[in-house]
């Protein structure tokens, strides 16, 4: 179990980093081709490693389902909708939502058993999880001072460009 949450722990670190070099990337492109440069860059590494650690079987697909294989183009749309919603609502609020939406939905599927997923039960409880999330990310965004902005001076630095 430690394994595991350090694992989840260190993803959402790693789509977060992810997320603002998409953003880095984007401020000198557009957004389709930083989609493409993040997606294709990926593809070359996950490739060179599973061959590097699994060899042939890497393409050993025994009883998968076709309509699996639309996960990438579904990569896709992740990465845009991250890159613009950064572009709009800047990191952590975007972050902040993005999180909160993939929770929400993974929270659905699960419930209703859907994509072939073992049906968990719903309860209050994991309601009142994602709505905790959701007023905290209502507080993050409303929750300051009014006319408190941030001086020159005081703005924290960005990663250099």
């Amino acid at each position: 179990m430690i394994l595991g949450l350090m694992l989840a722990v260190l993803a959402g670190s790693l789509v977060s980093l992810q997320t603002v070099f998409n953003s880095k990337v984007n401020e000198r492109t557009g957004s389709w081709a930083t989609t493409t440069l993040v997606l294709g860059m990926g593809f070359l590494a996950s490739l060179t490693i599973s061959l590097l650690v699994e060899g042939k079987q890497t393409f050993a697909l025994q009883n998968m389902h076709p309509w699996y294989w639309v996960s990438g183009m579904i990569g896709v749309g992740v990465v845009i909708c991250l890159v613009q919603g950064m572009k709009l609502l800047g990191p952590t609020y975007a972050i902040s939502i993005v999180l909160t939406a993939q929770l929400s939905f993974a929270l659905l599927w699960d419930s209703l058993g859907w994509l072939g997923l073992e049906t968990v039960p719903f309860t209050s409880n994991k309601l009142i999880g994602v709505l905790v999330i959701v007023a905290g990310i209502v507080l993050f965004k409303f929750g300051g001072r009014q006319g408190a902005e941030p001086s020159a001076a005081k703005a924290p630095q960005g990663l250099p460009d």
